[in-house]
């Protein structure tokens, strides 16, 4: 099967980084030249344009910023769309609005080729090594045809159901995960202001009712200060906007959504749109005059387990 990959960015890349390092036919293109050369110095191929891409491979496999960029991508003149015929497969990997995914899953199936949803979860870290869980949402059929390439980028990967599914499902743990973040800023502080010791503080929280994934990977660099979790403050605003956006969809009042996106917003204007978004704690450490410094912890993320064949789960 012949594979294009569009979008090599913090995710895109280490996804389509273990497509290559597992000798997949590969074609990949991304707006920044010097990225989309190491991955040719790597044995990958590129095409001209998205349509280029589309036409060449038989799965076309998108991975980008925002639904807006997406939309641009697929629907443009020489767009993925304009490049597609019967039986080619297009897999969104990116995090993206449920009614989008349909919007151009509809336009991709009047070609005669194939629609699926599969964003990614589990972060950066462990896409690099294709530990990363995967959920995929569309045709039963296409997703088994697929499910060969998704165990060499992803570990656990879960048939979600109909298309949209999966994002539905994404969005929804990126909501819990922006929620705990915004959380351990809180416990952070009221363990530092008691003078408990943080390395402490942290192996009891991993052991404890109150351990999150969260916990467990952001609180490392945290703690260390370099608050590098690979992921923006501008993308956890898209992906907390797109979880009330879906409630105000589903007629379903929030309560506690709308106080953390507000959080996060604030974290945007103080750290700017591209900081680290493991860095909203720092509004309150700034708040408090104090800071969550433990030795010991690691500057950024390596994923240490084996890299594994992928199941479905």
């Amino acid at each position: 099967m012949k594979i294009g990959f569009i979008g090599l960015g913090n995710v895109g890349g280490k996804l389509a980084g273990s497509l290559i390092r597992n000798k997949f036919d590969l074609t990949v293109r991304d707006l920044e030249k010097n990225i989309t050369s190491d991955f040719i110095n790597k044995g990958a191929k590129t095409a001209n344009s998205a349509k280029e891409l589309a036409e060449q491979v038989d799965l076309i496999i998108t991975c980008l910023p925002s639904p807006i960029i997406c939309s641009e991508v697929m629907e443009a003149k020489d767009g993925v769309i304009n490049g597609l015929s019967e039986n080619k497969i297009w897999l969104e990997m990116s995090t993206t609005d449920e009614s989008e995914v349909k919007r151009l899953g509809k336009l991709v199936a009047t070609k005669g080729a194939i629609p699926l949803d599969g964003p990614v979860s589990g972060g950066c870290h462990k896409a690099a090594t294709g530990n990363i869980a995967i959920f995929v949402g569309g045709e039963r059929k296409t997703f088994e045809k697929i499910l060969p390439v998704l165990i060499k980028m992803g570990r656990k990967i879960l048939h979600t159901g109909d298309l949209g599914s999966a994002s539905v499902l994404k969005v929804v743990t990126n909501y819990l995960a922006s929620v705990h973040l915004a959380a351990l800023g809180e416990a952070w502080t009221i363990a530092k202001k008691s003078n408990l010791d943080l390395t402490k503080t942290f192996k009891g929280i991993g052991v404890s009712s109150g351990n999150s994934f969260v916990h467990e990977t952001e609180s490392q660099v945290i703690l260390n200060g370099s608050y590098n979790i690979n992921f923006t403050m501008d993308l956890v605003e898209k992906d907390m906007t797109l979880f009330n956006n879906l409630a105000k969809k589903l007629d379903i009042p929030l309560e506690i959504s709308p106080l953390v996106l507000n959080i996060f917003k604030d974290g945007h204007k103080k750290y700017g749109p591209r900081a680290w978004s493991s860095m909203i704690v720092k509004r309150m450490e700034e708040l408090n005059n104090i800071n969550f410094r433990a030795k010991g912890f690691p500057s950024e993320l390596i994923d240490n387990e084996p890299e594994e064949k992928g199941y479905e789960i």
